[in-house]
Protein backbone atom coordinates (compact mmCIF):
# COMPACT_ATOMS: atom_id res chain seq x y z
CA UNK A 1 0.00 0.00 0.00
CA UNK A 2 1.35 3.51 -0.88
CA UNK A 3 0.57 5.84 2.13
CA UNK A 4 1.96 8.87 0.04
CA UNK A 5 -0.91 11.03 -0.54
CA UNK A 6 -1.72 10.95 2.96
CA UNK A 7 0.70 13.45 4.16
CA UNK A 8 -0.41 15.68 1.98
CA UNK A 9 -3.98 15.19 3.41
CA UNK A 10 -2.98 15.27 7.24
CA UNK A 11 -1.36 18.39 6.97
CA UNK A 12 -4.03 19.60 5.60
CA UNK A 13 -6.20 18.07 7.98
CA UNK A 14 -4.49 19.86 11.06
CA UNK A 15 -3.91 23.14 9.91
CA UNK A 16 -7.40 23.79 9.12
CA UNK A 17 -8.29 22.02 12.65
CA UNK A 18 -5.45 24.40 14.07
CA UNK A 19 -6.96 27.51 12.10
CA UNK A 20 -3.73 28.38 10.66
CA UNK A 21 -3.87 29.58 6.80
CA UNK A 22 -1.18 28.53 3.88
CA UNK A 23 0.19 31.63 3.93
CA UNK A 24 0.93 31.10 8.39
CA UNK A 25 1.99 28.00 7.66
CA UNK A 26 4.47 28.77 5.01
CA UNK A 27 5.98 31.89 7.00
CA UNK A 28 6.33 29.89 9.97
CA UNK A 29 7.54 27.05 8.68
CA UNK A 30 10.47 28.75 6.09
CA UNK A 31 8.82 27.50 3.12
CA UNK A 32 7.11 28.76 0.34
CA UNK A 33 3.09 29.07 0.07
CA UNK A 34 3.87 27.53 -3.64
CA UNK A 35 5.90 24.72 -1.81
CA UNK A 36 3.14 23.89 1.18
CA UNK A 37 0.03 23.69 -1.93
CA UNK A 38 2.31 21.21 -3.62
CA UNK A 39 2.74 19.52 -0.51
CA UNK A 40 -0.60 19.49 0.79
CA UNK A 41 -2.09 19.02 -2.60
CA UNK A 42 -0.01 15.81 -2.81
CA UNK A 43 1.70 16.75 -5.90
CA UNK A 44 5.22 16.88 -4.18
CA UNK A 45 7.04 14.56 -2.30
CA UNK A 46 8.50 16.25 0.19
CA UNK A 47 11.88 15.78 2.21
CA UNK A 48 12.17 15.18 5.80
CA UNK A 49 13.41 18.81 6.33
CA UNK A 50 10.24 20.31 5.15
CA UNK A 51 7.90 17.87 7.20
CA UNK A 52 9.90 18.30 10.42
CA UNK A 53 9.34 22.28 10.11
CA UNK A 54 5.74 21.79 9.39
CA UNK A 55 5.25 19.78 12.03
CA UNK A 56 6.78 22.04 14.24
CA UNK A 57 4.45 24.95 13.58
CA UNK A 58 1.67 22.57 13.99
CA UNK A 59 2.73 21.33 17.07
CA UNK A 60 2.90 17.64 16.68
CA UNK A 61 5.36 15.07 15.92
CA UNK A 62 6.52 14.09 12.34
CA UNK A 63 5.12 10.81 12.95
CA UNK A 64 1.71 12.03 13.39
CA UNK A 65 1.56 12.43 10.01
CA UNK A 66 3.24 9.04 8.45
CA UNK A 67 1.16 6.72 10.56
CA UNK A 68 0.35 7.42 14.41
CA UNK A 69 -1.93 5.12 16.17
CA UNK A 70 -2.55 4.42 20.35
CA UNK A 71 -0.69 2.00 21.45
CA UNK A 72 1.04 2.87 24.86
CA UNK A 73 3.13 -0.29 25.87
CA UNK A 74 6.01 -1.73 24.13
CA UNK A 75 5.17 -2.03 20.03
CA UNK A 76 6.87 -4.99 18.20
CA UNK A 77 7.29 -4.87 14.26
CA UNK A 78 7.78 -7.97 12.33
CA UNK A 79 9.66 -8.45 9.23
CA UNK A 80 7.40 -10.06 7.65
CA UNK A 81 4.57 -7.72 8.64
CA UNK A 82 6.52 -4.16 7.56
CA UNK A 83 4.86 -3.58 4.15
CA UNK A 84 3.23 -0.07 4.29
CA UNK A 85 6.15 2.59 3.08
CA UNK A 86 5.43 6.19 2.63
CA UNK A 87 7.64 7.80 -0.19
CA UNK A 88 9.84 10.88 -0.22
CA UNK A 89 11.70 12.67 -1.99
CA UNK A 90 15.50 13.05 -1.40
CA UNK A 91 15.74 16.39 -2.15
CA UNK A 92 17.64 15.69 -5.38
CA UNK A 93 16.99 18.45 -8.02
CA UNK A 94 15.53 16.32 -10.82
CA UNK A 95 13.74 13.47 -8.34
CA UNK A 96 10.53 12.70 -7.83
CA UNK A 97 10.78 9.55 -5.76
CA UNK A 98 13.96 8.11 -4.05
CA UNK A 99 13.34 6.33 -0.75
CA UNK A 100 10.80 4.47 0.57
CA UNK A 101 10.36 4.56 4.43
CA UNK A 102 9.28 1.76 6.48
CA UNK A 103 8.03 2.78 9.83
CA UNK A 104 9.31 0.57 12.15
CA UNK A 105 7.12 2.26 15.53
CA UNK A 106 3.91 3.03 13.35
CA UNK A 107 2.11 1.95 16.77
CA UNK A 108 3.74 3.21 18.85
CA UNK A 109 2.01 6.62 20.62
CA UNK A 110 3.93 9.53 22.26
CA UNK A 111 7.06 8.08 20.40
CA UNK A 112 10.42 10.49 20.41
CA UNK A 113 11.84 8.81 17.77
CA UNK A 114 11.05 7.78 14.53
CA UNK A 115 13.00 4.52 13.39
CA UNK A 116 12.73 3.73 9.65
CA UNK A 117 14.50 0.76 7.42
CA UNK A 118 14.90 2.73 4.48
CA UNK A 119 15.30 1.58 0.98
CA UNK A 120 17.36 3.64 -1.36
CA UNK A 121 16.35 3.85 -5.10
CA UNK A 122 18.90 3.78 -7.87
CA UNK A 123 19.15 7.06 -9.09
CA UNK A 124 21.33 9.01 -11.94
CA UNK A 125 20.72 12.24 -9.68
CA UNK A 126 23.84 13.55 -8.61
CA UNK A 127 22.75 17.52 -8.29
CA UNK A 128 21.78 17.58 -4.54
CA UNK A 129 20.35 19.89 -1.77
CA UNK A 130 21.47 19.98 1.94
CA UNK A 131 19.11 20.95 3.91
CA UNK A 132 18.71 21.18 8.13
CA UNK A 133 16.20 20.76 10.74
CA UNK A 134 16.05 20.80 14.39
CA UNK A 135 17.23 17.15 16.21
CA UNK A 136 19.35 14.43 15.81
CA UNK A 137 19.79 11.45 13.11
CA UNK A 138 21.48 7.96 13.55
CA UNK A 139 21.86 6.18 10.50
CA UNK A 140 23.64 2.39 9.75
CA UNK A 141 23.69 0.95 6.53
CA UNK A 142 22.87 -2.53 6.26
CA UNK A 143 23.21 -2.99 2.29
CA UNK A 144 25.22 -1.29 -0.41
CA UNK A 145 27.46 2.29 0.32
CA UNK A 146 25.62 5.43 1.31
CA UNK A 147 27.32 9.18 0.97
CA UNK A 148 26.41 11.82 3.44
CA UNK A 149 26.84 14.84 2.40
CA UNK A 150 27.42 16.42 6.33
CA UNK A 151 28.01 20.71 6.31
CA UNK A 152 30.99 20.58 4.62
CA UNK A 153 32.67 17.33 4.93
CA UNK A 154 31.42 13.89 2.80
CA UNK A 155 31.37 10.52 4.12
CA UNK A 156 31.10 7.39 2.60
CA UNK A 157 29.75 4.37 4.44
CA UNK A 158 29.70 0.65 3.95
CA UNK A 159 27.75 -2.10 5.14
CA UNK A 160 27.74 -2.43 8.75
CA UNK A 161 28.93 1.51 9.24
CA UNK A 162 27.16 4.07 11.13
CA UNK A 163 26.67 7.75 11.40
CA UNK A 164 25.19 10.14 14.66
CA UNK A 165 24.77 13.85 13.76
CA UNK A 166 22.90 17.10 14.63
CA UNK A 167 20.75 17.50 12.11
CA UNK A 168 20.93 21.59 12.44
CA UNK A 169 24.04 20.84 10.05
CA UNK A 170 23.29 21.31 6.55
CA UNK A 171 23.32 17.66 5.18
CA UNK A 172 22.46 15.30 2.58
CA UNK A 173 21.68 11.54 2.74
CA UNK A 174 21.64 9.34 -1.07
CA UNK A 175 23.15 6.37 -2.07
CA UNK A 176 26.66 6.33 -3.17
CA UNK A 177 27.33 6.78 -7.06
CA UNK A 178 23.40 6.32 -7.89
CA UNK A 179 23.24 2.99 -6.40
CA UNK A 180 20.70 0.66 -4.36
CA UNK A 181 21.16 0.97 -0.93
CA UNK A 182 19.47 0.19 2.54
CA UNK A 183 19.53 1.67 5.60
CA UNK A 184 18.52 1.70 9.04
CA UNK A 185 17.15 5.80 10.32
CA UNK A 186 16.24 6.90 13.64
CA UNK A 187 14.96 10.44 13.42
CA UNK A 188 14.59 12.30 16.86
CA UNK A 189 12.92 15.84 16.63
CA UNK A 190 11.83 18.19 19.39
CA UNK A 191 8.52 18.82 19.13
Amino acid sequence: MDNSKIVGEKIKLLRETKGIGIDELADRSGLAVEQVERIESNIDLPSLAPLIKIARVLGVRLGTFLDDQDELGPVVCRQKEVSDTISFSNNAIHSRKHMEYHSLSKSKADRHMEPFIIDVAESSDNEFILSSHEGEEFIIIMQGVMEINYGKYTYVLEEGDSIYYDSIVPHHVHAFQGQAAKILAVIYTPI
